[in-house]
């Protein structure tokens, strides 16, 4: 039986960088009013230039069969990894087949699958779809540790990263294949 979740981006709470609540309270307000929402892309600690900078939607498949695993891949990424990358939709399979039918089915700018799974791990799962899929996303994948990245590179994965996963690290290779669609490997 696959088992496929589909989630929104997760919350993501205001930082008040040292300013009250009261007053990110009366700035919610007040950009309410004015009919901007952080649905529209306002934010008020925007400033001019980061407003016109253009900015990249993104539907994300993740794959692992260990719930705590995609949690944690959720909240490393985030909503929006860099400030032009956005991530608009989440789907969570916890099986190859779920996997392979969603590919097949399109809509996704990228691929998140643990190269550690069980039954089907992430790494099989890659070099599947890039053998068969046509015009595959680009994919990252999350190896156990450090020195497994050349059975990356026998996936044909387009990133690698390691666990224990660094946030940073994360949101930025999730960021740059956004942007670019690398195919390259590049590890961490």
């Amino acid at each position: 039986m696959a088992i496929m979740a589909r989630t929104g981006p997760p919350y993501v709470g205001r930082a008040s960088g040292g300013v009250s609540d009261a007053r990110c309270l009366a700035d919610s307000c007040a950009e309410r009013r004015r009919g901007l929402t952080a649905s529209d892309g306002y934010d008020s600690r925007m400033n001019a230039a980061d407003a016109n900078t253009p900015r990249t939607s993104i539907r994300v498949l993740l794959y692992s069969d260990d719930s705590s695993t995609r949690e944690a891949v959720r909240l490393a990424v985030g909503r929006r990894p860099a400030k032009d990358v956005e991530i608009t939709d989440w789907l969570e399979c916890a099986t190859a087949p779920a996997v392979y039918a969603a590919v097949e089915g399109g809509g996704f700018d990228l691929l998140i699958l643990d190269g550690e799974a069980a039954k089907v791990g992430g790494m099989g799962v890659c070099r599947e779809l890039k053998n068969s899929v046509y015009e595959c996303p680009p994919v990252l994948v999350l190896t156990g540790r450090p020195q497994d990245a050349w059975l990356a590179t026998w996936s044909q994965a387009d990133a690698v990263v390691p666990h224990p996963l660094d946030p940073i690290a994360v949101a930025s290779t999730v960021a740059h294949l956004a942007r670019t669609g690398a195919t390259q490997v590049r590890s961490y």
